[in-house]
């Protein structure tokens, strides 16, 4: 075969150009006034907020937490807050 590229060129024309639907799903409003701070430890976040509505079980690896409150969901690694999310 003299001219491998060219026939990879052919062959790669004929396959048809694939396309990306992206997709926006909303996952609550992130301008959180009171929420707890990065850092924080869930005791501090306890004394603070009280009692979280409900928790979801630490999964992963390393292990996440999430505690929900009314307002806002809090997530946490190693029992320090890594991000808070306003709920809609």
């Amino acid at each position: 075969m003299k001219h491998p590229a060219l026939l990879l060129c052919l062959l790669l024309s004929t396959i048809p150009a694939v396309q990306a639907e992206q997709i926006v799903m909303p996952i609550g409003d992130r301008s959180c006034t009171d929420c707890p701070e990065r850092g924080m430890s869930m005791e501090k976040v306890r004394d603070r907020y009280g009692e979280p509505q409900e928790t979801q079980a630490a999964v992963g690896e390393p292990p996440i937490m999430r505690w929900v409150y009314a307002g806002f969901s809090v997530y946490f690694e190693n029992n320090r807050v890594i991000h808070a999310v306003g709920r809609r």
